[in-house]
């Protein structure tokens, strides 16, 4: 007679420190944030100063060098400054967007998911609507309309970013909502918002917080390209999408000013999916016996 050996349970933490991706996730995300606070420490440059020998005799960008480490642009701009605040600009962006679409979209997803009938179907049609158009596409034609500035790209990324969680939270309130703890809490008389907030909740938090590190970095790339086509953060302000959209009309004779900030989009947004990726395995169930 075979002996099954039961596997013993792995903590969220021991899983996460298996995964080599999670590391190397950790790492990149780590190193971008610490390039954005510590910014005035690490250049001591403004990134709108324009120096008189930032260009070369012929009037064009000098390239990287031991006083301008990435070059500059062509405004005699030092490019490395201007690369570590637009990191700011970026993660300032994309953290108030994913905070404030998982607030609505939470918010959204439990009422939908929890009560049904009238208002789920109600919810749900205003977030079909959204999810039926690109999300850049939607960013750009709101983008056109409305003045370009940081708040307003907040604003148009917020209204695109919101409705997937809905849908994914909603899926998630189905399910549980169904558990017998849930009736027990309905049986012994707890409010709808004690059994929402106290109950379900927690159930789900796992799948906003994995959804919030991946839209992290898709958030980034929204942003970047609605600065590179002149609807999103306005010039003369420091942002990797306004980098690459300066640098593009040189970048023969000056290729580091757009190799710098794709670059910096790379790193950044290869280390919140890594993150993401990462922290979805070590959170699933399904996986807790694998890693």
């Amino acid at each position: 007679m075979a002996i099954i050996r039961k596997q013993p349970k792995r903590g969220f933490w021991t899983r996460l420190r298996r995964l080599p991706r999670a590391w190397v996730g950790i790492a990149l995300v780590l190193v971008v944030i610490a390039a954005a606070i510590f910014a005035p420490l690490v250049t001591g440059i403004d990134p709108l100063t324009q120096f008189r020998d930032g260009l070369s005799a012929t009037g064009t960008p000098l390239p990287p060098d031991a006083r301008f480490l990435l070059g500059t642009d062509h405004l005699g701009r030092d490019m490395f400054s201007r690369m570590l605040y637009g990191a700011r600009i970026s993660l300032l962006i994309s953290l108030t967007v994913n905070i404030s679409a998982a607030i609505i979209g939470t918010a959204v997803g439990l009422v939908a998911g929890y009560y049904a009938g009238i208002l789920d179907n109600l919810l749900m049609r205003v977030t079909d609507i959204l999810l039926a158009f690109p999300a850049i596409l939607l960013a750009l034609g709101f983008g056109a309309v409305l003045r370009p500035s940081i708040p307003t790209v907040i604003i148009i990324l917020v209204f695109i970013t919101w409705a997937p969680l809905a849908r994914l939270v909603r899926a998630q309130v189905l399910t549980v909502r169904e558990r017998p703890f849930i009736e027990s809490a309905r049986a012994i008389g707890c409010r709808d918002r004690y059994i929402l907030v106290r109950q379900i909740l927690p159930q789900i938090i796992t799948v906003v917080v994995v959804w919030g590190t991946l839209s992290f970095a898709s958030t980034i790339l929204v942003e970047s390209s609605l600065s590179f086509l002149g609807v999103g953060v306005p010039l003369p302000t420091a942002s990797w999408g306004n980098m690459i959209a300066e640098g593009q009309t040189r970048y023969r004779i000056a290729p580091w000013t757009i190799i710098a900030p794709t670059i910096g989009i790379i790193v950044t947004t290869l280390g919140f999916n890594l993150l993401g990726d990462a922290l979805r395995d070590a959170l699933d169930p399904r996986t807790k016996y694998k890693v």
